[in-house]
């Protein structure tokens, strides 16, 4: 098994980049990689290939990346900062508040509803962070089982009265709510990258810059405190931080479960459990992850496209499934 890092990273930049350039070629008018590969970088042999390489799968293949990366990040972020190995990046109910904000669109707005979603969405997952961060800075939340069990609260609350909202609205909200709830990249373009690639980059940046004070809050509270770190303050700017990504992709993809909980267990076994090379591991295998998911979701049944999210649950639960098994037997 590779011990260097640096050899770790260097194959994983490989297999990122094999990724994207082979995930272009598939799709319902198959390329070569040479075609796509001199397109990128070269010329194109065609307007019709241009278009499909640059205005269709391009935008679609990067998105599926930065989303893959953001959610593992974020997800290994809440594992290390809670130090809880369920935590994941919908903790907050993010998803919850994003549908809410879909469902009031759907039927508010209908005509314009496809235009303003990703707004909406993006204002309820905020409003979902904002009433889980209230609880965290409440006195009734030192520990960090109240702020988990307050984010499975809130994520309820919140379904409830989309539910509620749904059933008492037009069923074709209805059908545009549940579809984009299951996640997709369908509907992405280039412009939704100039929202995304800034989060991310920024919030993953501010997570190196305190890579040292998360690894020693995996010591334990007490063990960060005699070394000086103040651990409310550093647990609530990393919540902050996760939400941010998590509010941002969640608006522009849909809810992709089971990401963020899974990738940093795959990665501790890879890389490390260090913060640092965490999270570039999970840039790495998060990234590659979601863009070979999304190429099944839409090759997988000819002339239609299955839901992201839905594959996503399924190789989680027997992810999980099987680590139980190996860990009981």
């Amino acid at each position: 098994m590779l011990k260097s890092p640096m050899i770790k990273v260097t194959l994983s930049t490989v297999a990122l980049f094999a990724s994207l350039l082979f995930s272009m070629t598939m799709g319902a008018a198959e390329l070569d990689a040479a075609t796509v590969f001199n397109c990128l970088f070269v010329q194109c042999s065609d307007p019709l290939t241009e278009t499909l390489i640059w205005q269709i799968r391009f935008p679609r293949v990067v998105i599926a990346a930065f989303c893959g990366a953001g959610l593992a990040v974020a997800g290994a972020v809440l594992q290390n900062t809670t130090r809880n190995p369920l935590a994941e990046p919908y903790l907050f109910g993010v998803v919850s508040g994003a549908g809410l904000g879909a469902t009031i669109v759907s039927i508010w707005f209908k005509e314009s509803a496809g235009a303003y979603l990703p707004i909406a969405a993006f204002l309820g997952a905020l409003f979902a962070i904002t009433i889980v961060m209230f609880v965290a800075l409440s006195g009734h939340a030192k520990r960090i089982e109240s702020l988990l069990l307050g984010g499975v609260a809130v994520s309820f609350m919140l379904s409830a009265v989309s539910q509620f909202l749904l059933y008492m609205g037009d069923p074709f909200a209805s059908n545009r709510v549940m579809f984009w709830l299951m996640g997709s990249l369908s509907n992405t373009e280039t412009t939704h990258l100039y929202w995304i690639i800034p989060v991310i980059t920024i919030g993953v940046l501010l997570v190196y810059a305190f890579h040292r004070q998360l690894d020693a809050i995996l010591l334990g509270d007490e063990h960060a405190y005699t070394l000086g770190v103040p651990v409310n303050a550093l647990r609530i700017l990393m919540l902050a931080i996760c939400a941010a990504i998590t509010a941002t992709l969640v608006a522009y993809c849909g809810g992709i479960g089971f990401v963020g909980l899974m990738i940093p267990h795959i990665v501790r076994r890879l890389f490390a459990v260090t913060s640092a090379i965490l999270v570039t591991g999970c840039l790495f295998i998060g990234a590659i992850f979601l863009v070979w998911v999304d190429v099944l979701a839409r090759t997988l049944v000819l002339g239609q496209e299955i839901p992201i999210g839905v594959i996503t649950s399924i190789l989680g639960s027997l992810f999980f499934l099987t680590l139980m098994h190996k860990r009981h037997a």
